[in-house]
């Protein structure tokens, strides 16, 4: 076979070979993303919403139980966040071997119909964007060719993608941040990021902001690839968050190690 033809014939091998590897991902993305009850379940159920993560965190489910009984309580009488079944949406929506960036942030959004389980994301229907996430976009119209800023701030594309959207805590009484720090979620989310570090490889953590920082502070920075800058709030983000430029270079870090970049714009 002629070099050139040989050559041809190799790239739309791959090429197929590619295609159908996704189709399976996304075959398997499907079956487990089952529906998840609506509203305040049983623990098993809670438990159950894990996912894929199940095997990987089993040494949390005695924390998990305590963590259950007290938000249980406090969604039984006041209002939190975010819904009950979206309180493991970054886990349904990312399993734990399709993670290539890790993105940290600290606790649920505080008012009505913002926070979704994803960190730094809101729902579609919610047409007022958070200062920090209007950041986030302004950093990424001037790092990603061909990003135009949405009117809306649900980031469910970047979390089937492979971007683990990680809060801190997880659950937040309304009006009041950090009201659920003491639960046990920050232990639990401490075992999710060594986890995370121990299972995966190659991963890019994208550390915003102290905390974030403090929180990943373990990670294996010989296995994996940490992008450190200001957080993305008003406050900071002036200080080195918009000339970062770290959405371009973990698309070329991912690219460098063979992985498929990830496809930062949201329509």
């Amino acid at each position: 076979m002629p070099p050139k033809k040989q050559k041809i014939d190799q790239f739309f091998e791959s090429k197929e070979k590619k295609e159908q590897q996704q189709n399976n991902d996304n075959k398997i993305i499907e079956e487990e993303y089952k529906p998840v009850p609506e509203g305040i379940v049983p623990f098993d159920d809670f438990y159950n919403g894990l996912f894929s993560w199940q095997k990987s965190l089993k040494n949390q489910e005695a924390n998990l139980k305590h963590i259950y009984e007290f938000i249980k309580k406090e969604y039984q009488t006041k209002t939190c966040y975010p819904p009950f079944e979206k309180i493991f949406n970054a886990f349904q929506l990312t399993p734990i071997n399709k993670i290539k960036v890790v993105i940290v942030g600290q606790d649920p959004y505080i008012n009505q119909n913002e926070a979704m389980g994803l960190c730094f994301s809101v729902p579609r229907s919610q047409t007022k964007i958070p200062p920090s996430l209007k950041n986030i976009y302004k950093l990424l119209s001037t790092d990603i060719k061909g990003f135009k800023t949405p009117n809306h701030g649900d980031l469910t594309k970047w979390a089937q993608q492979g971007v683990f959207l990680l809060n801190t805590v997880l659950t937040v009484e309304a009006g009041k941040s950090n009201s659920h720090k003491d639960c046990g979620w920050i232990k639990f989310t401490d075992q999710v990021i060594e986890v995370i570090n121990k299972e995966c490889s190659g991963l890019v953590f994208l550390l915003w902001g102290l905390p974030a920082q403090k929180k990943a502070k373990g990670v294996d920075r010989q296995k994996h690839y940490i992008l450190e800058t200001v957080h993305p709030s008003p406050l900071s983000a002036k200080n080195g968050f918009f000339d970062s430029n770290h959405f371009s270079k973990c698309n070329q870090y991912l690219i460098q190690n063979g992985k498929e970049p990830i496809d930062w714009t949201l329509d």
